[in-house]
């Protein structure tokens, strides 16, 4: 598959959320206490990624 999330630990030990396509690192998240809390963020995304508003504040 050419996207996915993947989980990964951080330098301060922390669990950070991190969507890849093509092997590049296209965003993460901030960094949560536990794996839970990451995988919390990636449903998040998930649920409300495709409705979300794009804002341009380049104009």
């Amino acid at each position: 598959m050419a996207h996915r999330f993947e989980i990964r630990k951080n330098k301060a030990g922390e669990f950070v959320a991190y969507f890849c396509y093509n092997s590049e690192t296209m965003f993460w998240t901030e960094g949560y206490t536990s794996k839970a809390s990451a995988r919390n963020a990636i449903e998040s995304i998930q649920k409300n990624g495709p409705s979300a508003e794009v804002v341009d504040t380049t104009e």
